[in-house]
C-alpha cells in the first residue's frame, strides 16, 4: 500500500501503535484490514486475501458468521457487562454448563479469563494452591517439554521452550521449572519416569499442549504421548494440565485434542476459537477433586484470582452460539474434509528445493522448510498471491475456517507452493 492509498486513520494512527512480536525499526509496515467476510479480509486498498490462518486459529466458523453476530448483538442490547463478583448471570453459567458436558469426565469447574495466557496463569495458580490447601509444602514447579509455548506472562513464559528464543531474554528473571523431552517413545518415557521419581516431591503439575506443539513449531505428537503423561502423573501423584487454547473445539479433528488418547486432565485450559474468534474470552476448567481443595472453612483457600471483565456476557453469548454452531453446521465433518484436501495438495510440496517437511492434522497443515533468511520477502510474496498466510521460524502453515470452501483452500495449497518453488527465501 503506497502512502497515496493510505486512509486517514492508518496515517494517524499508526505512529503511536505498538504492534506484537515485531521489531518495528526494520519491519515493513503492516497492511490495512478494512473488513472481513467468511474466509476472506479485504485490505484498505481494495485487495482481497483469502485468510489461511482464520486470525491466529480463532474463526473457526469464518469471519461474521451471522448466528454469533446475532448473539452478541442481542446480548448488547440487553446487558453488555456485568462484574461477576457476587453476581451472575445467564450466558455464563449456560457457557459453563455447556462446556462440563463437552469436556470429558468430570471437568466441571469453570473458572473464566479473558485470554489464553491468563487462562494458563490460573491452572499454575490452581495446580500450586490445590497442593497447599491440602496441606502439602514445596510443590511449587512445573513440568513442561521442549517446543512447547503456553503464553508470553511472566509465569507462562517460564514454562515454555527456553530455546525457542521468544523468551530467552528474560533468563534469569523467570521462575526456574523443569523442561524435558515429551515421552514419544520407550526411552524417553523412562528418562522422564526417573526424572518424576527424583523430583517429583517438587512437582506441583506436568503442562503440556495434546498432539500440537503450536507457536512452538507446529510440532506433533500421537495420543500415546498423552496416555504416558497420564500414567506417569498418575503414578508419581502429580496434577496434568492440558492446554487446549490451541487445539480445542475441533483444531485436531476431534472436539478437543485429549479425547484421541482417551484421557481427563485434572485441568484443561481454552481459549482461541472458544467465541468462533469474536470476543476475547478464555476458560480454565478443573475437575471436581481439584475444586474440592479448595473448599474450607477457610477464607485463604479460596481461589484469589478474578479480572475486572471475567465472564464478559457479551463474550459468554459469542461463546454460546459458536458451540450452538458445532453441532448445526457439522465443523467435525467439515474438518475431516480439510484434512484430506490439505494432506493431498500440501504432499505437492514435498519435493521442493528446502522443504524438510510436509504434515498434517485435522486442519492443520504444514510445510517445513530448512531454513527461512528472507520472512519479509517471503510474507510478501504470499501476500501478492492473494493469501494471509503467516509464516514464523522455519514454517508455512495452514489453520484456515472450517466453513473454507474447497476452492479457497485450493488456492491456499497452490499459493504456497507457487510462491516455494520460486524461492528459496
Amino acid at each position: 500500500m503506497s502512502p497515496t492509498d493510505r486512509p486517514d486513520w492508518y496515517e494517524r494512527g499508526l505512529p503511536h501503535i505498538w504492534l506484537p512480536y515485531t521489531q518495528m525499526l526494520v519491519t515493513p509496515p503492516p497492511l490495512a484490514a478494512e473488513r472481513t467476510d467468511g474466509c476472506t479480509i479485504t485490505l484498505a486498498d481494495g485487495r482481497i486475501l483469502t485468510d489461511g490462518i482464520a486470525s491466529w486459529w480463532t474463526a473457526c466458523h469464518g469471519y461474521n458468521h451471522p448466528a454469533i453476530a446475532h448473539a452478541v448483538q442481542a446480548q448488547l442490547a440487553r446487558m453488555p457487562h456485568v462484574m461477576f463478583g457476587g453476581m451472575v448471570h445467564e450466558p455464563a453459567l449456560r457457557l459453563a454448563a455447556s462446556l462440563a458436558d463437552l469436556l470429558p469426565g468430570d471437568l466441571e469447574r469453570v473458572f473464566f479469563t479473558d485470554s489464553g495466557s491468563v487462562a494458563v496463569e490460573v491452572a499454575i495458580k490452581i495446580a500450586t494452591q490445590y497442593w497447599l490447601n491440602r496441606g502439602v509444602q514445596g510443590r511449587t514447579r512445573l513440568l513442561a517439554f521442549r517446543g512447547g509455548y503456553h503464553g508470553d506472562t511472566l509465569a507462562t513464559m517460564a514454562i515454555c521452550d527456553p530455546e525457542e528464543g521468544m523468551h530467552a531474554l528474560f533468563t534469569g528473571v523467570l521462575p526456574q521449572h523443569i523442561i524435558a523431552d515429551l515421552p514419544r517413545d520407550d526411552g524417553s518415557t523412562r528418562a522422564l519416569d526417573a526424572l518424576l521419581h527424583a523430583q517429583g516431591q517438587d512437582i506441583a503439575a506436568i503442562v503440556v499442549e495434546p498432539l500440537v506443539q503450536g507457536a512452538g513449531g507446529m510440532l506433533f505428537h500421537d495420543p500415546a504421548t498423552l496416555r504416558r503423561l497420564r500414567e506417569l502423573a498418575d503414578r508419581h501423584g502429580v496434577l496434568l494440565i492440558l492446554d487446549e487454547i490451541f487445539t480445542g473445539f475441533g483444531r485436531t479433528g476431534t472436539m478437543f485434542a485429549c479425547e484421541q488418547a482417551g484421557i481427563v486432565p485434572d485441568i484443561v485450559t481454552l481459549s482461541k476459537a472458544l467465541t468462533g474468534g469474536t470476543m476475547a474470552l478464555s476458560a480454565t476448567v478443573a475437575t471436581r477433586r481439584v475444586f474440592e481443595a479448595f473448599l474450607s472453612d477457610d477464607p485463604m483457600h479460596a481461589l484469589m484470582h478474578g479480572p475486572t471483565f471475567m465472564a464478559n456476557p457479551l463474550a459468554c453469548a459469542a461463546a454460546n452460539a459458536s458451540i450452538a454452531l458445532f453441532g448445526q453446521e457439522d465443523r467435525l465433518a467439515q474438518v475431516a474434509a480439510i484434512e484430506a484436501q490439505m494432506r493431498a495438495e500440501l504432499e505437492t510440496c514435498r519435493g521442493l528445493p528446502g522443504v524438510r517437511d510436509v504434515r498434517v492434522m485435522g486442519a492443520i497443515g504444514v510445510v517445513e522448510l530448512d531454513h527461512i533468511a528472507d520472512m519479509p520477502r517471503l510474507k510478501a510474496a504470499l501476500v501478492d498471491g492473494g493469501v494471509w498466510v503467516r509464516p514464523f521460524r522455519t514454517i508455512v502453515y495452514l489453520t484456515p475456517a472450517f466453513t473454507i470452501t474447497a476452492a479457497q483452500l485450493s488456492h491456499l495449497t497452490r499459493t504456497i507452493r507457487t510462491v516455494l518453488a520460486a524461492g528459496p527465501y
